[in-house]
């Protein structure tokens, strides 16, 4: 007798098919975000390592001080922390009261509120 072999039912072999094709989607596309990584994917100096060198430097005021005058006139408010724009020079002070987020911008030069959103 010869061997019988059976073969898969339409509906299965196409949801096999559309599978391998989603797959290959997934995989290509994976393969293409790895490929276009911007090509200034270099290491740069972190926001306080520029932030050290611009105080030590006397270019910056100490962002202990902009913290020591901000943060206790915004009674009320949880204080998240700073991030620094190196190329502006300027610190966001970051603040929470419920769900409302608050940034407040300092000149990092002369330590002065250049900004404020989210009032």
């Amino acid at each position: 007798m010869p061997p019988v072999y059976l073969t898969p039912e339409p509906a299965e072999k196409m949801r096999f098919m559309k599978f391998r094709a989603l797959l290959s989607l997934a995989l290509a596309g994976a393969a293409l975000g790895v490929a276009a990584a911007p090509a200034d994917a270099r290491p740069r100096d972190r926001e306080q390592d520029e932030a050290f060198k611009a105080t030590r430097d006397g270019r910056f005021i100490p962002l202990r001080a902009i913290e020591a005058r901000i943060v206790p006139q915004m009674r009320g408010y949880t204080y998240l922390g700073p991030e620094l724009d190196p190329g502006s020079a300027r610190y966001r002070l970051k603040f929470m009261r419920g769900p409302q987020m608050v940034w407040i911008d300092i000149d990092a030069h002369t330590g002065q509120i250049v900004g404020r959103s989210g009032f």
